[in-house]
């Protein structure tokens, strides 16, 4: 529409003039605003990884079973699995149990008595009473050493230190595992504080049916002369002779940190003696003499 060859009819109708600002506000009003900026997709969040399950527990010769059958009260059994793995069952005789695990155990036996029609559908219960077939030995500087069972896979040297009641006053922070991996010796020492303290490069290995875990007396120093406290004394980790008087007790009245002599074995067996100064680390089986004052 022309609005200037209006503009004379408009200017001389108000209502007219009006009515074209009205249509004009409509307009723009039915106008669809544009449309919102779609949003970048977001990187979907990572996977986690995949959470690691322990497998069940093995059954291996020297283990205690308790074997129940629903509804079947003459089938249950008791029985520890022999040095060949087997297990005698009735009405199937000897069942190979050993190596199994306890979900396939009890799928073993309700095969055989599936198979040999003594019953349609059988459920079996297999519960392992005693374990004796996985075992691992703890000894050294522990408040309950023993053979201790491998209850389930996958348990760690921690644990078992742990279930030993953990390393006595007198104990190494140093643990010895040993054992065997496919058929060779197998050595490894794990530092305690390095491992709980999450030091990169330490991890805790999974022990395994037949291991030793061995924790050593903590290593030693000996001090005597002009201290407070003379004798054999526990060797802290990066020790100097500063420390170990401090350990003695400090130096007695007539003690003297001149002339302090320090003894050390070398590899050969032969005692060096020295005078080391006061921030010398110290090494197992050192003694420290401290000399009395001449004044």
């Amino acid at each position: 529409m022309n609005l200037r060859a209006l503009s004379p009819s408009i200017s001389r109708r108000p209502w007219v003039a009006l009515t074209l600002c009205l249509l004009s506000f409509s307009t723009a009003a039915q106008t669809p605003p544009p449309p919102p900026a779609t949003p970048a997709p977001t990187a979907a969040p990572a996977a986690s990884a995949p959470v690691q399950v322990p497998r069940e527990y093995v059954l291996g010769p020297g283990d205690l079973v308790k074997v129940t059958v629903y509804q079947n009260p003459d089938l249950s059994l008791e029985a520890r699995v022999a040095e060949d793995g087997t297990v005698r069952y009735p009405l199937l005789g000897p069942v190979k149990l050993g190596g199994m695990s306890v979900t396939a155990a009890e799928k073993t036996i309700a095969d055989g008595l599936r198979n040999g029609n003594f019953l349609k559908s059988p459920q079996v219960n297999v519960v392992v009473a005693q374990v004796r077939g996985h075992q691992v030995s703890v000894l050294g500087q522990v408040n309950r050493p023993g053979r201790y069972p491998i209850e389930t896979a996958g348990l760690k040297l921690s644990d078992l230190v742990a279930l030993a009641g953990g390393v006595t006053a007198a104990g190494s922070e140093t643990v010895t595992l040993s054992g065997t991996r496919d058929g060779k010796a197998f050595r490894q020492e794990v530092d305690l504080p390095s491992l709980f303290s999450g030091r990169p490069g330490t991890e805790d290995p999974v022990v395994m049916n037949g291991d030793s875990i061995f924790i050593d007396r903590m290593p030693t120093f000996y001090i005597y002369g002009e201290v407070q406290r003379g004798g054999q004394l526990r060797l802290e980790r990066g020790m100097t002779i500063m420390q170990a008087l401090a350990a003695g007790g400090g130096l007695t009245q007539r003690g003297t940190k001149r002339g302090l002599q320090l003894h050390r074995r070398d590899a050969a067996g032969k005692v060096n003696i020295s005078e080391p100064s006061m921030d010398t680390p110290l090494l197992p089986g050192d003694i420290i003499y401290v000399r009395e004052s001449i004044f």
